[in-house]
C-alpha cells in the first residue's frame, strides 16, 4: 500500500468528493485524522473506516477559523504522536452560481475567497513547522478547473481558484528545502451533489431543463464525460505518496480536457 503508515489530516474530510478522498488514503494504509465544520458526517465515516481496522481519529472545527486550526493539529499531533505526513485540503465552498460579475454581492465575494484560500492557508501554516522539523511532508491542495481558465458568471469561485494556484506555489518554494511537497489538483465538473446543485440552480436561472445543463458540462469536455471521485481520489493519493517525490508546484488538472 502506498501510503502505509502515513499520518494524514483530511479537512472537509467526509462529504462529497471529500469522502471518497478519505476512503481511498485509507485503502492505501493512511492513519487518518478528519475535520470539518459538522461532526455528525465526520463520525459516521470514521466509524465505517474504524470498523474495517483503520486507526482514525477527528476533531471538528473551521479551518478559515485559526483557533479551530491550531486546535485541530494539536489533537492530531497528539493523536499521531507528534508526527504529520500529509495534509490534504479537501474543504472549500462554491459560492454565487449563474452571476454576472457587477451582481455578486461583496460579501458573497470575500466569503468565498475567505474559505477557498484562508480555508487551505491556516492547516499548511500549522502543519509546516512539523514537516520542516522532521524534514518530511506532503500538502495537497483542492483548486479546480476555473482555476486554470476564466469561468463565466463564477468570478467569485474562478478567482479564488487561481488563488489556490498561488497559494499552493508560493508555499512549495518556502518549504521545498525542507523535503516538503505542495501541488494541487485542479478538478473540473465532479460527479458530486455539488455538481447537482450547479445544475439545478443553472437550470432554474437559465429557465432550462437539468439535463441540458448537464449536457452542457459535457460537451465542454474534450472526453466528453464527466470527472468522477475517485479519479480525484487517486491523483490525491499519487501526490501523498512518495511516487511523487519530484513534483512540488504543480497543479494537476483533472477535468477531461474542460480547461484546454
Amino acid at each position: 500500500m502506498k501510503l502505509q503508515n502515513r499520518k494524514v489530516i483530511v479537512t472537509g474530510a467526509a462529504q462529497g468528493m471529500g469522502g471518497t478522498i478519505t476512503r481511498k488514503l485509507a485503502e492505501e494504509g493512511a492513519e487518518l485524522f478528519l475535520t470539518a465544520r459538522t461532526r455528525g458526517p465526520l463520525e459516521t465515516l470514521a466509524e465505517e473506516l474504524s470498523a474495517k481496522g483503520v486507526k482514525v481519529s477527528l476533531k471538528e472545527g473551521d479551518a478559515t477559523i485559526e483557533r479551530d486550526v491550531v486546535a485541530i493539529v494539536d489533537a492530531a499531533k497528539k493523536f499521531f504522536d507528534g508526527r504529520i505526513d500529509v495534509l490534504v485540503n479537501a474543504a472549500g465552498a462554491t459560492g454565487p452560481i449563474e452571476t454576472p460579475f457587477w451582481e455578486i454581492a461583496s460579501e458573497d465575494f470575500s466569503d468565498v475567497l475567505r474559505k477557498n484560500i484562508i480555508g487551505p492557508f491556516l492547516p499548511m501554516k500549522h502543519v509546516m513547522p512539523t514537516m520542516i522539523a522532521q524534514r518530511y511532508g506532503k500538502i495537497v491542495n483542492i483548486g479546480g478547473g476555473s482555476g486554470m481558465r476564466g469561468y463565466k458568471y463564477r468570478a467569485a469561485y474562478s478567482s479564488s481558484k487561481w488563488g489556490v494556484r498561488g497559494l499552493t506555489r508560493t508555499a512549495a518554494l518556502d518549504a521545498g528545502e525542507y523535503n516538503v511537497n505542495v501541488n494541487a489538483i485542479m478538478p473540473g465538473i465532479v460527479e458530486t451533489p455539488r455538481m447537482e446543485k450547479l445544475c439545478r440552480v443553472k437550470a432554474e436561472k437559465r429557465g432550462w431543463t437539468y439535463q441540458q445543463v448537464y449536457d452542457e458540462y459535457v460537451n465542454e469536455t474534450a472526453l466528453r464525460r464527466v470527472t468522477t471521485p475517485e479519479d480525484i481520489a487517486n491523483a490525491v493519493v499519487f501526490l501523498s505518496c512518495d511516487d511523487s517525490k519530484s513534483i512540488t508546484g504543480q497543479e494537476l488538472v483533472i477535468c477531461g480536457g474542460w480547461a484546454v
